[in-house]
């Protein structure tokens, strides 16, 4: 007996989220079709034109803009940021500096030490997890 092997597909929305760009700023076939497991890796190895723009230039997808401007997409949204940015608009919130971009790479930094902290908490217990109390 021969075993069938299905083709993985997936929607563009979950393409475009592997291959970190706006899916509304993708060409129109992109968008209305199916992507299978081989088309996304032929994409990310060698990427179209079209793919290398998104990356390079942007309208770029929230998560991206956050971690560009080293921020949570939680700061993003309380910065009043809440559609895709071009790499030139990330570029004038870098050279600008506004207070709430401060304020929100401030937390960030705050965030990222406290979960250092608990690693190495963790680490000293022997990687343990802490039990919750009766």
């Amino acid at each position: 007996m021969k075993s069938h092997q299905t083709t993985q597909t997936m929607k563009p929305a979950t393409a475009a989220k592997k291959l970190g760009v706006y899916l509304e700023a993708t060409p129109a076939e992109f968008q209305e079709g199916v992507v299978s497991r081989t088309e996304l890796n032929a994409l990310q190895v060698d990427p179209p034109e079209w793919l290398r723009e998104l990356r390079r230039n942007g309208p770029h997808p929230r998560p991206v803009v956050a971690a560009k401007l080293g921020i949570s997409i939680a700061g993003l949204a309380r910065g009043g940021v809440t559609e895709a940015l071009t790499t030139e608009q990330i570029d004038a919130l870098k050279r600008d500096r506004p207070d709430w971009l401060d304020t929100e790479r401030a937390t960030q930094a705050e965030v990222r030490k406290e979960a250092v902290r608990i690693k190495e908490k963790n680490a000293e217990r022997g990687g343990q997890p802490r039990r919750p109390r009766s």
